[in-house]
């Protein structure tokens, strides 16, 4: 596995495509930033950190709406990837939807959205695209 982070937006895709409630993630630093991040902005349900073994699980609970059985998430895109990078300065700061969805940016102040990223005026990396 070479990108750890379009891997976690494919387990979490998948999910979703099959209509499952949990879904199990190997963990890191990074991808528990972006889970803290979806939750924050309601397109989880709920999350859970284990620490099991060297690497540690990430289970995350998926939000369908109770009527349609619509997932919460209608997209998850990687917008940067390991062979072409996307970096953007605070000004330039990619809105999705119109601003309806959210672009994941990891700064020098750590990962946060790109509304976030624009208050306190840094760039960094675009790491997707949610909404």
């Amino acid at each position: 596995m070479t990108d750890p982070v379009a891997d976690y937006l494919t387990r979490v895709r998948n999910a979703i495509q099959a209509n499952h409630k949990v879904v199990d993630i190997p963990a890191s630093n990074l991808k528990k930033a972006i889970t803290k991040i979806l939750f924050e902005k309601g397109y989880i349900l709920n999350y859970k950190f284990e620490d099991e073994g060297v690497q540690g699980n990430i289970k995350i609970a998926l939000k369908y709406n109770r009527n349609t059985n619509e997932s919460a998430i209608q997209g998850l895109v990687r917008a940067s990837k390991p062979g072409l990078r996307k970096y953007s300065g605070s000004a330039e700061m990619p809105r999705v939807k119109n601003g309806l969805g959210v672009a994941v940016v990891s700064t020098s102040k750590g990962v946060m959205t790109d509304k976030e990223a624009r208050a306190q005026n840094v760039g960094g990396e675009v790491l997707c695209y949610v909404y």
